[in-house]
């Protein structure tokens, strides 16, 4: 079964951009969070260790981490160009020399191609963007910025205590987009209090502001976390795993075509979680969804049509004429 027939895949997207298969390297910094400062606690779904359980330790220097895992990729996938992807919490609250001084090293390595900078929307500022442009310009790197904003609800956002709400996000992008850099926004599609119809808006929002790539999780509830406690004393319920597939056909039937998906699903060890995609693996999930994609003859963007003025091509040629 294909995937390109049901959605973009972010691994074409990749091969139309550098030619070739490309695989990220997840870089660990030193670095915490805004929203985890002066008594916060973060997203009530945020683990204390973040979301990084597959990268290396934090102290071991920038392009050590690389070289390591670098060797690990090559020889599993015979992979030859690779996105440096510093992954964990929010790697722009650093000082900016200290944020330069990280992304030069990476930068400095062999056969990197990209460099991908996961942080929140919050933490976008006109200087740390200026530098991510001076090293693109010296190096010939790419870059892209990793967006967290889980669900298009303000409400929703409230309710998980992301720190920031809607206008935070369009801000950022706003603050992008001059600079040329791809933005891959993070998505969560079944958190509690939202619905279908957010799922939707999230896809039309997304849509509107243009980004490049998107990575849509299934929630998972990691241990230690407040999401865990209130799963545990059974103030929450998640949806069943048919309803996140009806919202994940939904997303993808409105976002744009043009926006290549990284992931349908989130992921989790077993042994940090209380709840991970229903107790089945990600691999056999994607199949399943797919199966209902192709039985309902569904693609992404077949519901792509809200955008440019839509309703325009509802009206009468001759309305407005005396």
């Amino acid at each position: 079964m294909q995937e390109t027939l049901y959605y973009y895949p972010y691994s074409l997207y990749l091969k139309k951009k550098y030619g070739e298969k490309v695989y990220k390297l997840p870089v660990n910094l030193p670095v915490s969070c805004p929203n985890r400062k002066g008594g916060n606690k973060g997203c009530t779904f945020c683990a204390g260790a973040g979301a990084g359980f597959e990268s290396l330790d934090c102290h071991i220097p920038v392009a050590e981490q690389i070289e390591l895992t670098k060797q690990r990729i090559r020889e599993k996938y015979h992979a030859y160009k690779y996105i440096a992807y510093f992954q964990n919490y929010t790697n722009t609250f650093l000082p900016l020399e200290q944020f330069r001084a990280y992304i030069k090293e990476a930068a400095s390595c062999t056969d990197i191609a990209e460099i991908a900078v996961s942080t929140r929307p919050d933490c976008i500022r006109g200087d740390y963007l200026q530098v991510l442009d001076e090293i693109r310009r010296e190096s010939g790197i790419q870059i892209t910025i990793e967006l967290g904003l889980q669900t298009a609800n303000y409400h929703t956002l409230l309710s998980v205590n992301r720190g920031h709400t809607l206008a935070e996000f369009v801000d950022s992008v706003l603050k992008i987009r001059p600079y040329g850099f791809d933005i891959c926004t993070h998505v969560i599609l079944n958190l509690p209090g939202d619905r279908i119809t957010d799922a939707i808006e999230t896809a039309k929002l997304l849509s509107a502001l243009q980004i490049q790539t998107v990575k849509a999780h299934s929630l998972y509830i990691a241990k230690n976390t407040r999401l865990c406690d209130a799963w545990e004393n059974g103030t929450i319920t998640l949806c069943s795993k048919e309803e996140y597939f009806r919202r994940l056909k939904a997303f993808l039937e409105y976002l744009s075509p043009d926006i290549a998906v990284e992931r349908l699903f989130g992921r989790i060890p077993k042994e940090d979680s209380v709840f991970c995609n229903w107790g089945t693996s990600w691999w056999k999930l994607r199949d399943e969804f797919l199966s209902i994609m192709e039985r309902t003859q569904s693609r992404q963007g077949i519901r792509c049509s809200y955008l440019h003025g839509a309703a325009l091509k509802h009206m009468d040629p001759g309305q407005g004429r005396t």
